[in-house]
């Protein structure tokens, strides 16, 4: 994907590599073969040299070998005539094999075999008569001289196609040298390209990281607006949480001081009637003594009911013994209600009122949802301070739940969250599914 953005802001770019890498083919392509042809026809033309070599060799050897013999009538010396004869025949023809399509090569060729030919007839001729007991005329033949005429003849064409072997082998390094000379002037112009290429793309690349820094500046200043606006927003949903909150605790605390003091007379007044009726129906009818007693419970009934929604309402526990027994009666209740067995460890800390209050709801809110949800059989419940912070935290093993999935009912903990954090604190919920869950707020201390 970077490759093609270069190649989009840079549109030289491509044509350039595509016809650096066209030529750069075709120049290592075409050097590789001028080169190996050139070797191969060098390797050619040494080989030819040194079967030249090899068949003068093997002709003198067949001479030494034949004179040998003239002179010793030992037949050891025909073993290397005798031997010299295959790699004569042998190197004949891979000299024609060489020199085929040479047209200053084919005559040569035709003398040295004709000479060869000749000159090992004689020298067959000469062994021939010796071996029949006929020395005078194998010395006779020998001293015609016309053997020798014939060495000289094939001395001075294997002179001819040595040095039409050197002019070959001159050409192939000839070869060689244009190759590597065109080789040479490739590379060149090759790297003058790509340094056109890397030119352009540098200032391409310089044009394109302009317009990103500024691209870049015109993105965090936005976003540095973004997040001005989110944190007004925060800020001002936070206040709202606040206010919220507060207003819902002091209605909750008139609500509560009405049910104390006008539904409790009302409550106490009843139940002050009630014994007035009992003490003067003492002896009356017993379905009268049953109804009033019947009466007299519903009323305690109803002031029990008032009792617990008041304190619900407003903890009286919280303003009067503090935090920790307020939460101790919360969770030793829910773990009665539940049947849910609840461990606690609970330590005195300081926070403000406000802040006990929502550390209170905090716990309580918790509870209900691990009451409703979470299929717990234990709860840990603890309260602490630590390093100048207010730790309390709600676990259970219940359940759990996929934290990365926002359920339908999550509204308990987003408000649970605006508290904590209207209260300067950082709430964290770790869960998944069959691990049960934790709740955990922390709070700076005497906040």
């Amino acid at each position: 994907m970077d490759a093609l953005k270069v190649f989009h802001r840079s549109p030289l770019v491509l044509p350039l590599a595509a016809l650096a890498a066209t030529a750069m083919l075709l120049i290592s392509e075409g050097s590789y073969r001028q080169s190996v042809k050139a070797l191969d026809q060098l390797v050619a033309a040494t080989e030819a040299r040194a079967s030249i070599l090899d068949l003068r060799k093997n002709i003198l050897d067949a001479e030494t070998g034949q004179r040998g013999y003239l002179l010793t009538d030992r037949e050891e010396y025909l073993v290397p005539y005798e031997r010299s004869l295959g790699p004569i025949s042998d190197l004949l023809r891979v000299l024609e094999t060489h020199y085929t399509g040479n047209p200053r090569a084919a005559p040569v060729i035709d003398k040295m075999r004709e000479r060869v030919t000749t000159r090992l007839s004689l020298i067959a001729e000469t062994v021939r008569l010796k071996q029949e007991r006929k020395p005078d005329l194998a010395a006779e033949l020998e001293l015609t001289g016309f053997g020798k005429e014939q060495m000289d003849d094939i001395r001075q064409l294997s002179s001819e196609l040595l040095e039409l072997g050197t002019v070959s082998m001159a050409a192939s390094r000839e070869g060689i040298d244009g190759t590597l000379l065109l080789g040479r002037f490739g590379v060149m112009a090759l790297t003058a390209l790509s340094l056109l290429a890397l030119f352009v793309y540098l200032r391409n690349s310089a044009a394109a990281e302009a317009l990103q820094r500024q691209l870049t500046r015109t993105i965090e200043a936005e976003r540095d607006q973004l997040e001005i606006v989110v944190a007004r927003r925060t800020e001002v949903l936070t206040s709202l949480a606040q206010h919220l909150q507060t207003a819902r605790e002091d209605e909750r605390q008139r609500l509560a001081r009405n049910l104390h003091d006008e539904l409790g007379a009302l409550l106490t007044s009843a139940k002050l009637d009630a014994a007035r009726i009992k003490s003067r129906l003492a002896g009356a009818a017993p379905e009268a003594q049953e109804r009033l007693a019947h009466l007299v419970q519903t009323l305690n009934a109803s002031v029990a009911l008032g009792r617990s929604i008041i304190e619900d309402l407003r903890p009286s526990t919280l303003a009067n013994l503090g935090l920790v027994s307020a939460i101790e009666n919360l969770v030793r209740e829910f773990g009665e209600l539940a049947g849910i067995e609840v461990h606690r460890l609970l330590t005195k800390v300081e926070l403000r009122p406000s802040a006990e209050l929502m550390v209170y709801r905090l716990v309580q809110e918790a509870l209900t949802n691990i009451g409703k949800y979470a299929s717990a059989k234990q709860v840990w419940v603890e309260l602490r301070s630590s390093g100048g912070q207010v730790q309390v935290s709600v676990r259970d093993d219940g359940i759990g739940f996929d934290t990365s999935v926002q359920p339908g009912s999550a509204y308990g903990l987003v408000g649970m969250r605006f508290r904590v954090e209207a209260e300067g604190g950082l709430l964290t919920v770790v869960s998944a599914p069959g691990a049960g869950t934790r709740v955990q707020a922390v709070l700076p201390e005497g906040a």
